[in-house]
């Protein structure tokens, strides 16, 4: 309910959500199985540390960890990257005001990037599958919804039928299990242009207004649709994430009809260091941070003397 108050200003007086759509029946496994989520690998980065994602990598395909550590990893069925993974770093903006014959010899620094990304994609895809999101700095196009990184940026993982190039927002179904999420940007527009500030309300809030990009295309670009809006939730996901967040959290939202929606804020693994592990079989969610702490020795080395 509104009514106008100024020549194009409008004032709310009420405003109700709609109810979470229909969800379908989250299936009983008889084993534990996983899905991990990773956003914000920030290759390119000033402050990239690598020591944290080889420690992720070996983890992820079993080379970490005593043998009931590794009898878990070997129940990770998928690896979710949700976007970023190249950093705002690799973004050269003073390239573009030069001539061109001065950078004819000279590589974009996204370009030694996309190599490292290769490299840990690599690692990864022969173990297990990997569905790669793009996001804010990664290379596609900018507005949403972003299509799928083409597979010939990652020459050596392509090879792999288990590298999986898809898009932002993500829609997919695991053993039965919806899961539907974002590279963020939806998440950071509407803390930017709202006094929200934390990201695990905001992403509740459009979960429970059934749409995943409330302020596009006012905001945050997107494709102009005319005859539908592939951002309406549809129908209810078991899983509802989004990445690039600047810490982990997460919360069940349960809706009028039973629905459970397992709601999920994906850190940046860069800044935090942190992966994010959901059980399918129960829904059970939980961060796994990597760290590598080298003491210094603060005894007087005799070359010192």
């Amino acid at each position: 309910m509104e009514h106008e108050d100024q020549p194009g200003k409008f004032q709310v007086e009420d405003f109700c959500y709609q109810t979470l759509p229909q969800q379908p029946d989250l299936p009983k496994l008889e084993t534990d199985r996983y899905v991990v989520f990773i956003s914000g690998l920030d290759f390119g980065s000033n402050t990239y540390n690598p020591i944290a994602t080889q420690l992720m990598s070996d983890m992820l395909t079993g080379n970490l960890g005593d043998p009931g550590q590794q009898e878990a990893s070997s129940q990770i069925v998928r690896l979710i990257i949700a976007g970023n993974s190249l950093s705002k770093d690799t973004k050269d903006k003073d390239s573009v005001n030069k001539a061109k014959y001065l950078t004819k010899k000279s590589d974009a620094k996204s370009v030694q990037a996309m190599k490292n990304v290769d490299d840990l994609l690599l690692q990864i895809t022969s173990s297990m599958e990997v569905d790669i999101m793009p996001g804010e700095f990664d290379p596609a196009n900018h507005t949403l919804p972003q299509q799928p990184m083409h597979r010939c940026m990652f020459s050596q993982a392509q090879k792999y039928p288990t590298l999986h190039c898809v898009t932002n927002p993500y829609d997919c179904e695991i053993d039965g299990v919806r899961i539907i999420g974002t590279s963020g940007q939806n998440v950071q527009d509407i803390y930017r242009f709202t006094s929200l500030q934390d990201p695990l309300e905001i992403l509740e809030g459009t979960l429970k207004q059934g749409h995943m990009s409330p302020t596009a295309p006012d905001t945050l670009g997107c494709y102009p649709y005319y005859e539908s809006d592939p951002f309406i939730l549809t129908e209810c996901p078991h899983i509802y994430f989004a990445g690039s967040c600047t810490q982990f959290k997460s919360k069940v939202i349960t809706g009028d009809e039973g629905q459970s929606v397992l709601i999920v804020c994906v850190p940046n693994f860069n800044e935090t260091n942190t992966m994010v592990l959901v059980n399918l079989r129960s829904l059970e969610c939980q961060p796994i941070k990597f760290e590598a702490v080298f003491p210094v020795d603060d005894t007087e080395s005799p070359v010192d003397k």
